[in-house]
């Protein structure tokens, strides 16, 4: 009979090590992440310090290690005007288009293109013959009855005579007065007749209206032309003087008006297309009665001598209104003040160095510009604003410098 064998007997040194408990391998995976975050804030925060570094280094790279030439203004204590800019329109005072008041052929053109012509000086021509006749009949015809009234007046005189010596009947005297009536009516109806007829010959004869000049040449010798038709004859402006149309916007126009009221000219200046340019000055004229309501604006004109005919009509420009004037401030040149953000600045010049004041900056016109934040008599720079900075030393040059194409920021 089979026996199995003894099982063997375990050391109970070389048994196995029981399994950790888990609390422990929790720990070591904290352990890990927290040395994972620490490494990662560490490389970051080097990362980020080279950063600020480059950043702090960089301006010193460009920083002129020499002093710096610039050119300077000095700031001055004067007047500035307060203007409102508008564009406008050359407008003349009158602009004639002439067309015939009869029919006829055209028989002469008087005028040149472009000339510019007296008040009634001959324009064009147009046959006057069939008016002329008319004329000479009508006088004729007028010629006939006033020697029939003149007679009728005779014959009442004679019956009148005779009615005191009862020599007629008061009828015939009565009926004597009432054709002499009739006849003052006849002779009134044919004067009017010849004035008519005078009439349609001036027109025969066309002069200008106005004192201006002619345009182009819009008939010829040989042209027939219609009484009150569409064909314009002639074209006629005035350009001395003239006037300029422009709008202003409705919250302005109380600065107008309360100086207006005190019967004080406005005066407006026309510049070109470009507002580099000033062509003409004049004075402000009057204004519309009315806002209109789908701008906003009210019109305004102003009016202009124009001796050396700058303006042309529906010409373009742009307008400056001078409605104030302020007395007595701090100017300096527009190219000297510098922004970082909304703030304005200056580099002051004291003691060959440069120092940046923060400005506060008003109206600005003719290249110059009303300040407050530094006084009449200092110095401000007006070039090398890439090169400039807070303490920089500067040697003042002499002549004018490149403006820089970029604006300083404050440090």
């Amino acid at each position: 009979m089979d026996t199995k064998p003894p099982a063997p007997s375990i050391d109970p040194q070389h048994q196995l090590p029981p399994a950790s408990p888990p609390h422990k391998s929790k720990w070591l995976r904290l352990f890990v992440w927290a040395a994972l975050l620490l490494t990662f804030g560490v490389i970051f925060f080097l990362v980020l310090h080279r950063h600020e570094d480059t950043q702090s280094v960089a301006p010193s790279r460009r920083a002129v290690t020499g002093p710096v030439t610039v050119t300077i203004a000095t700031a001055q204590k004067g007047n500035i005007g307060v203007y409102l800019a508008a564009i406008g329109t050359v407008t003349p005072v009158y602009t004639d288009s002439i067309i015939s008041q009869v029919t006829g052929m055209v028989s002469k053109v008087h005028y040149q293109e472009g000339q510019l012509v007296r008040k009634g000086q001959a324009l064009i021509d147009i046959d006057p013959r069939p008016y002329e006749a008319q004329l000479t009949q009508a006088e004729g015809l007028l010629e006939r009855d006033t020697n029939v009234l003149e007679q009728a007046k005779m014959d009442l005189q004679r019956y009148r005579d005779a009615w005191a010596r009862n020599a007629i009947p008061k009828q015939t005297l009565d009926d004597q007065e009432k054709i002499v009536l009739q006849d003052e009516g006849t002779v009134k109806n044919d004067q009017g007749t010849v004035q008519y007829d005078q009439v349609q010959v001036d027109y025969c004869h066309i002069t200008a209206p106005i004192v201006g000049r002619v345009g182009l040449r819009l008939v010829d010798p040989g042209n027939v032309v219609q009484a009150n038709g569409t064909t314009v004859l002639a074209v006629i402006t005035e350009v001395q003087p003239i006037t300029v149309i422009f709008t202003i916007a409705e919250d302005s126009l109380a600065q107008v008006q309360a100086q207006t009221r005190h019967g004080k000219p406005l005066e407006v200046d026309a510049f070109d297309r470009t507002q580099q340019t000033k062509i003409a000055t004049g004075k402000l004229l009057t204004f519309d009665n009315q806002i209109d309501t789908t701008t906003g604006t009210v019109k305004m004109r102003a009016i202009f001598d124009n001796k050396n005919d700058a303006l042309f009509p529906n010409q373009f420009v742009n307008t400056k209104l001078l409605v104030n004037t302020l007395q007595g401030v701090t100017l300096i040149p527009t190219s000297a003040i510098q922004h970082n953000g909304q703030a304005a600045f200056v580099y002051l010049i004291q003691n060959d160095t440069a120092q940046i004041r923060n400005i506060q900056t008003g109206v600005a016109d003719g290249g110059q510009t009303a300040v407050t934040g530094i006084n009449p008599g200092d110095m401000v720079a007006t070039s090398s604003f890439e090169k400039l900075q807070n303490n920089s030393k500067i040697v003042v040059s002499k002549q004018a410098l490149p403006a820089s194409t970029t604006e300083s920021q404050a440090p």
